[in-house]
């Protein structure tokens, strides 16, 4: 990924923080000789090493995946910024954004504790925590079934790029009126974009939340 070093997330600990929040990734392989990719949640261990996941099992993806340096892309929020919020209109528009490519080495799941751990962090992961489901309490057949159409994995992390692209490049006063500008919509990533811009005025690379 192309990172100026003003754009560069240099914290670890923020870029971990960023997957977790939107753990609904974009993961890119080489499939028959050609790029493919599929849409899925892709959680981190807790040791930070691995991220696991799932593939539907006709997904044809997972059967040539091994061997292979693969890259999830972490997708933070985005938005588009006017120049007509700046000091002058002698300037382009242009988007702000955060992302995380994270790269490694798929292993295929196949024993069968190994995936139950992995779908009930999972589930524990996005159900809310009053809610009354419990994977525990699914009839064992039946989830026996449904587990037969899905093949889990597990990724090993080799190497991570944080990109935090929040207008660093321009004066603060420039940067105070676009985060003027983007704490007045009701847009939730035009608004997560006015408080990490707020926030990238400290030191560079840090992208915690500032309530975080």
């Amino acid at each position: 990924m192309y990172i100026p070093s003003h754009f560069t997330i240099t914290e670890l600990s923020s870029i971990h923080k960023v997957m977790r929040e939107n753990s609904f990734a974009t993961l890119f392989s080489q499939h028959d000789g050609a790029p493919y990719a599929t849409h899925l949640p892709l959680l981190l261990d807790a040791q930070q090493t691995y991220l696991y996941g799932h593939f539907a099992r006709p997904n044809p993806q997972w059967r040539d995946i091994r061997n292979q340096t693969v890259l999830a892309v972490f997708h933070g929020p985005h938005c588009y910024i006017s120049p007509s919020w700046y000091e002058t209109n002698q300037a382009v528009p242009t988007w702000n954004y955060v992302t995380i490519h994270v790269y490694g080495e798929v292993e295929l799941i196949d024993d069968e504790q190994e995936l139950m751990a992995a779908l009930n962090d999972m589930v524990l992961k996005y159900e809310a925590s009053d809610s009354s489901y419990k994977l525990q309490d699914v009839n064992p057949e039946l989830l026996s079934g449904l587990n037969k159409g899905i093949q889990a994995f597990k990724m090993k992390i080799t190497n991570i790029e944080g990109k935090a692209k929040l207008s660093q490049n321009h004066s603060i006063q420039r940067r105070e009126l676009v985060i003027h500008e983007l704490e007045k919509s009701n847009n939730e990533d035009e608004r997560k974009i006015a408080s990490l811009m707020k926030h990238s005025l400290k030191p560079l690379g840090e992208l915690n939340n500032p309530q975080g």
